[in-house]
């Protein structure tokens, strides 16, 4: 499958969250050679902004932020269907990748970091190494999707979905994926803290649950989105035939705002942030090795 390369790196090392958080600091304070604009940190730049399409020229080996667009046909409190999150988790996320790994991020004319949307039915899927979803409890895919998945993940395509709470989205999420890779064939399992993707660049130890910012504001403080029904965090996976990691789900827990949002309240930041890098990068430099 063509796409990203291969990023350069050691073996998997402990990295406290006061050490990861130092590190994200210093990046943030330095001045870069790289971004023009770096981190977006709220304000309304990038909010409603339409999808950005991905084209044959985005692909030239460097990373790429590719999220999958898909038809929303039920809503989630909080949720935005495909675009949940887009385009400040797709930014920030390249800018902390490209600062805290070897990994090539791709970048656009003006110097910041490029993402993408992406049909999924679109031949340019099989571009894209690595597809993000969020908010999949609100999905329902065509015939013509169901194929075109199930083809991409076994030429070797990776998909992480995020941001999805409660026991109705989970359910709807696993009927729909069902459709993609049939349980009786492809499983889900669970992803324990020993599995690699917890361990590639940074040890990661516990499952983190994040709420999103606005719900964390309202509640005072409050971790669990839809109370009982998404007190326990899942961390599971599908693999192939041999153990490769095919599609990644973090549900009851939003790590994409990690990124989104970490410019926006510094106690924010502090609980969540450098453990959500910590996922997002591990998870990526796992797909591009696996």
């Amino acid at each position: 499958m063509r796409g990203t390369a291969r990023p350069r790196f050691g073996m998997a090392r402990t990295w406290t969250a006061r050490r990861l958080v130092l590190a994200l600091l210093l990046c943030a304070g330095a001045a870069s050679a790289v971004f023009a604009q770096r981190i977006w940190t709220g304000g309304g730049r990038f909010y409603r902004e339409p999808p950005k399409w991905v084209k044959d020229a985005d692909f030239d080996g460097a990373f790429l932020y590719s999220r999958g667009f898909y038809t929303m046909v039920t809503r989630e409190p909080g949720g935005q269907g495909w675009s949940t999150d887009y385009p400040g988790a797709d930014n920030n996320f390249s800018v902390r990748l490209a600062e805290l790994t070897r990994v090539h991020v791709k970048l656009n004319a003006d110097r910041q970091p490029n993402y993408g949307v992406v049909s999924l039915t679109d031949p340019l899927l099989y571009r894209c190494p690595i597809l993000f979803m969020e908010d999949v409890g609100t999905v329902e895919f065509s015939e013509a999707e169901v194929q075109a998945l199930r083809a991409y993940f076994l030429k070797g395509g990776f998909l992480w979905v995020d941001d999805f709470w409660g026991s109705f989205a989970w359910d709807r999420w696993s009927q729909q994926i069902g459709r993609v890779l049939p349980p009786g064939e492809f499983p889900i399992v669970d992803v324990g803290l020993d599995h690699p993707i917890m361990h590639t660049l940074y040890d990661v130890r516990e499952y983190l649950q994040v709420p999103s910012i606005q719900f964390w504001y309202s509640s005072g403080g409050a971790i669990s989105e839809r109370g009982q029904d998404s007190a326990q965090v899942h961390y599971r996976g599908i693999p192939d035939k041999s153990g490769r990691l095919m599609v990644f789900m973090t549900h009851n827990t939003d790590v994409a705002d990690t990124w989104e949002r970490e410019g926006e309240n510094r106690e924010y930041f502090d609980l969540f942030s450098p453990r959500g890098y910590a996922i997002g990068v591990n998870a990526i430099l796992y797909a591009m090795t696996h």
